[in-house]
């Protein structure tokens, strides 16, 4: 379905009936990243998949794309749809976004998960990577997009996975160069919300791979110490929703119902 949004379209899907679930993607991804879970998810709850500013089927509004105009834009979705209360679900960019609607609006979030994300804002290192990546793309899109998208996965799974690894390079050459860029800038930028793991009056859960290539486990472990976060360690890559598919699935329900 489609939705305008300060003149702009934004996509988004919503199937099943009950409880309100909010599912965010990642960085190069869009909503189809939850085509295996969100029909499973959707047998007992409604789930709403939306794309977020400059990926899949919504477009660019600038040449950055900050989180807060990202959770902007799924406001405008939730408010269309009169839903209040939701769990929110966001894998890696998108528990940036999750992040900033759970800020906002604490009495609406009944459940926060974070999939291969953190509240950390990014490193000197961090930013200086993205900076690099922005002059790259600009010169090999393709090269630079489909390489990064292995990237994510644990090395030892990319064989196992090829055929996702391949649609997910197809669906992430969907983003534009202006959604790639905008979007770098509005990580690069993003706030310390930390805060929200020890002050806040919603269930938490953070779901990161051992082998994450993008997030340092123990930085993970360490924002949670002394909270009441629940936390899910799997083995694996960056991608937990398809290398540990069945996993997440069970952990998402459980957390959920």
């Amino acid at each position: 379905m489609i939705l305008q949004h300060k003149d702009s379209p934004i996509y988004f899907s919503d199937q099943g009936k009950g409880t309100a679930i909010i599912l965010l993607h990642g960085f190069l991804e869009n909503s189809s990243m939850w085509k295996r879970l969100a029909p499973k998810l959707a047998k007992k709850h409604r789930v709403i998949c939306i794309d977020l500013l400059g990926h899949g089927d919504t477009a660019c509004i600038g040449y950055i794309h900050t989180m807060d105009e990202m959770a902007d834009a799924v406001q405008t979705v939730l408010n269309h749809l009169k839903i209040r209360r939701y769990y929110i679900v966001g894998h890696s960019m998108g528990g940036y976004v999750a992040l900033v609607l759970a800020e906002r609006l604490p009495d609406n979030i009944k459940g926060l998960v974070l999939m291969n994300s953190t509240t950390k804002p990014d490193s000197p290192e961090r930013i200086a990577l993205r900076n690099r990546a922005i002059e790259v793309v600009k010169q090999n899109y393709e090269t630079l997009v489909t390489m990064s998208i292995a990237n994510l996965f644990r090395p030892e799974n990319t064989e196992k996975f090829a055929d996702e690894i391949e649609w997910l390079k197809q669906e992430a050459l969907r983003t534009p160069l202006q959604g790639y860029i905008a979007a770098q800038e509005g990580m690069k930028i993003r706030q310390d919300l930390d805060v929200l793991l020890h002050f806040s009056p919603y269930k938490k859960m953070i779901i990161y791979g051992l082998n994450d290539p993008v997030l340092d486990p123990k930085s993970i472990i360490q924002q949670t110490l002394n909270t009441e976060v629940k936390l899910v360690e799997l083995p694996d890559g960056h991608m937990s929703y398809i290398e540990n598919e069945s996993e997440v699935l069970q952990e998402l329900m459980h957390f959920i119902e």
